[in-house]
């Protein structure tokens, strides 16, 4: 039997875990960052009202469990010449998820996929310069991924986000 103890003892690094509870602080410096995730540790310490060494004691630890992933720029795609975008629902062959994600990966203009229940089984964000590419991105990518059975596309016609953040 194993002399380990506690919620990490005998799994792999990220199996099974998540960081302990959020404090109404980390909340706020959560809140703080999606904001904005360019701040300064001494400007967030501000906002927050915490030191500066407590302020970045807490982003380093919030980094090290996995709760903030990283940083970086939020990009509008219209003025960056991304002026179509679509939803994709994928049906594909059981058991054929993993392959069918990697290689959804390596597609241009893939942003974002999601494996899901129900009805269809991935939902992929699409985001191309115009109609022409969304097309060859479907018809031609998409669908000779092996494991796909079926696509349904969706264009999007507009985006706006959240009145709240669930941070706040």
């Amino acid at each position: 039997m194993s002399q380990e103890t506690g919620p990490e003892a005998g799994l792999p690094a990220g199996a099974g875990r998540s960081a302990g509870p959020l404090d109404e602080v980390d909340r706020r410096i959560l809140a703080e960052l999606v904001q904005d995730g360019r701040l300064s540790i001494r400007t967030l310490a501000e906002r927050v009202h915490v030191s500066r060494t407590n302020a970045y004691a807490r982003v380093e630890r919030l980094l090290r469990e996995g709760v903030i992933t990283g940083f970086r720029a939020q990009v509008a795609p219209e003025p960056a010449g991304l002026g179509t975008s679509a939803y994709i629902a994928l049906t594909i062959e059981q058991n054929t998820w993993r392959e069918v994600s990697e290689e959804l990966a390596r597609v241009r203009y893939v942003e974002h996929v999601a494996l899901l229940s129900g009805e269809h089984d991935v939902l992929a964000l699409v985001r191309a310069p115009d109609n022409a590419t969304l097309r060859n991105v479907v018809l031609e990518r998409v669908q000779s991924i092996a494991g796909v059975l079926s696509t349904r596309t969706w264009l999007v016609f507009e985006e706006f986000g959240g009145a709240r953040s669930p941070w706040e």
